[in-house]
């Protein structure tokens, strides 16, 4: 593999207000860059200050949609150390994804180096609250300018980050969630268990049905029979029932969250009961009806946990701990950001300290 380039910023940008951050809206100073041809591989490794990027107008992904993309944040400690949570795991299903969209895969210890360096060069952009942490958003777009339908022979990889504040700037609460039994997601076979771009664009048009209907997530059911329970906006889904934690199978359909596999492996090293089952939304809201429905909590990079207040399905409507936050939801919560921060032991050895 070639050395890496680095080309810094000769026009270093401002920082924004800590307390503005908001979620994906600032960028800092430098990218990291790679290209691919099929003879040649992965090539030309370089940072570079963050810009515009140039394409073709017949590049693939613009018609053909060949694209994955990851989510992860870099955290600062509590004595000034810069962590990674989990990194292997976003590069892993990277790879996975790249897999069922028919992009070439990456070098895991070369991907993650360069994601350490650029996070290393932009230090200074990742913020001093231990609360709000820098988004690093790594992606695989087909650039070959061809107008075809086949694997491009031609992709670069892109990684940016941003800088980002807690997701829940005035205090965490439960959020309300509309169960559509019209649209679907994804079906098994097809790319829901991909991080793709596609999965989120067809999403598009109910998340804008629930937000009119007064709810802020979408729970998507299975595309087959519309009974079972997948996900929960782009989150994987939690629902605590009669004292046992269950959260849907990956079947295929169902993207493998790292913060899904954390909380489960978390609430084993608890004791805590968890199971992975199909499990439909008739079950929930029987379960709610005999008084069984303890908890519901989406999990995700962005907001790590996010509780479930409110369930709508068809004419039917149920309240969940009574709008407030449920006791593992907030212990999850707690323990996943403070291993993330440095404020507790990581019993699970999960932090990825750079430098």
């Amino acid at each position: 593999m070639e050395p890496l380039q680095v080309i810094r910023t000769s026009q270093p940008k401002s920082k924004p207000n800590e307390g503005e951050l908001g979620f994906g809206k600032y960028f800092s100073d430098h990218m990291f860059v790679a290209d691919y041809t099929s003879e040649r591989g992965w090539q030309n490794a370089r940072i570079i200050p963050y810009g515009p990027i140039s394409l073709e107008p017949s590049a693939m992904v613009l018609h053909y949609g060949q694209e994955v993309f990851e989510g992860m944040k870099a955290y600062r400690g509590m004595n000034g150390e810069i962590n990674l949570f989990r990194p292997e795991k976003n590069i892993q299903r990277m790879n996975m994804s790249c897999d069922r969209l028919g992009i070439p895969q990456v070098d895991p210890e070369w991907m993650l180096e360069a994601i350490c360096k650029l996070v290393e060069i932009d230090s200074d952009w990742i913020p001093q609250r231990v609360e709000n942490s820098l988004y690093i958003r790594p992606f695989i777009i087909a650039t070959e300018p061809c107008l075809g339908v086949r694997a491009a022979k031609e992709y670069q990889l892109l990684i940016i980050t941003s800088p980002v504040g807690a997701y829940y700037s005035s205090g965490m609460a439960p959020v309300s969630i509309y169960v559509e039994d019209h649209y679907v997601r994804a079906v098994r076979g097809g790319t829901g268990a991909a991080k793709t771009s596609i999965n989120y664009a067809s999403s598009i048009k109910a998340q804008e049905e629930a937000k009119r209907q007064g709810y802020s997530q979408v729970l998507w059911l299975d595309g087959i029979e519309q009974r079972y329970i997948e996900e929960v906006g782009s989150m994987n889904v939690f629902f605590k029932v009669d004292g046992e934690v269950i959260t849907p199978e990956l079947n295929g359909s169902i993207l493998p969250g790292v913060t899904r596999d954390s909380v489960i492996a978390m609430l084993k090293h608890w004791g805590i009961p968890v199971t992975e089952r199909k499990v439909t939304v008739e079950e929930l809201f029987e379960a709610h009806r005999q008084g069984k429905l303890e908890e519901a909590f989406g999990t995700g990079t962005a907001a790590v946990i996010s509780p479930i207040g409110a369930m709508k399905w068809g004419e039917q409507s149920i309240q969940i701990t009574e709008g407030h936050i449920g006791e593992v939801s907030g212990r999850l919560y707690d323990s996943i950001t403070g291993i993330q921060q440095g404020k507790i032991d990581d019993p699970l050895h999960w932090r990825y300290l750079i430098g």
